[in-house]
């Protein structure tokens, strides 16, 4: 069998969206998926300063890390190539990607998508023509303009097909996504799955504690979880690999004790971040120090 996540961009919806000029597409945004008025003159909430993120800083390093393909170098050049899942094949063109030579099991995903992936358990069950058809699909998504996301404009979107990583299991915690703010981290997500099979995530402090903070749309995390052995080992590899960024979220897992290397990406759930409780927003957005950046406009102001 194969599971897939397969929706792709709508061409005429992104044409819209990009007549929309950036600043007022993220007002836009914010006010609708936040149910709230976007400050970016005096952000406090780390949402808000995402939003800010988006608009004004940019720079080359983050078009190479936000990209599946391209962000491999970046982790090898930092001395961990050992934590890079294995890649069977990066396809620019569909009708170049030979099936017949992977293995029974991998995982189909496009170099700039959240979301966009075909997970194949079982290949003889695979219809090539139907995965075919969407991947082409994908290859026209234009991230940057859908989530206003700035670093992914200049990626040449491609199709990446890796060694299939076994889901989480009620048995152990396998993935980890860590706030850094220059390499300094205090918070992370932790994703597992309960009693009942349900998906669900909390945010932990860097002890490992969990904090009573989540995310709107998961189920928190009930009380402690075993501190993985190599958890030390996580939070040096997230700090080699942010160290000099002023933001990025680096996501590790963690399967059966071995620590592979997920993504990197600047704008955390778009920047859309709906804490429960919300005092989180402010506690998050008190980490990222706008004011070592250089705005855009010359108007920001933080308290």
């Amino acid at each position: 069998m194969y599971n897939k996540n397969m929706n792709g961009g709508r061409p005429f919806l992104q044409f819209l969206r990009a007549l929309i000029p950036s600043r007022l597409r993220v007002k836009i945004e914010y006010r609708i998926k936040c149910k709230r008025k976007l400050n970016l003159k005096y952000p406090k909430r780390f949402s808000e300063k995402i939003q800010w993120y988006k608009l004004n800083y940019k720079t080359p390093l983050m078009t190479r890390l936000v990209a599946k393909d391209t962000v491999r170098d970046y982790v090898e050049e930092r001395g961990l190539k050992h934590i890079l899942n294995e890649v069977y094949g990066i396809y620019e063109n569909v009708d170049h990607i030979n099936f017949d030579i992977l293995p029974n099991e991998f995982v189909i995903k496009l170099n700039t998508g959240s979301g966009l992936n075909i997970i194949v358990k079982d290949k003889k069950e695979l219809n090539i023509n139907e995965v075919k058809r969407t991947l082409r699909k994908w290859l026209k998504v234009k991230p940057w303009i859908f989530g206003s996301e700035w670093a992914y404009k200049k990626v040449k979107p491609k199709i990446v097909i890796e060694k299939y990583l076994e889901e989480l299991t009620i048995e152990g915690i396998s993935d980890y996504k860590f706030f850094s703010f220059d390499g300094e981290i205090e918070y992370l997500y932790v994703y597992n799955i309960n009693q009942f099979g349900e998906k669900v995530s909390s945010v932990f402090n860097i002890n490992f504690e969990n904090t009573g903070f989540y995310r709107n749309g998961y189920k928190p995390i009930e009380g402690k979880l075993k501190k993985p052995d190599n958890f030390d080992e996580m939070i040096e590899y997230a700090r080699i690999l942010s160290k000099g960024i002023p933001h990025v979220r680096v996501d590790l897992y963690n399967i059966k004790g071995k620590i592979l290397f997920g993504e990197m990406t600047f704008y955390s759930r778009g920047g859309y971040n709906n804490f429960i409780p919300d005092e989180f927003d402010y506690i998050l957005g008190s980490k990222f120090q706008l004011s070592t950046l250089k705005s855009a406009h010359g108007d920001l102001h933080e308290s």
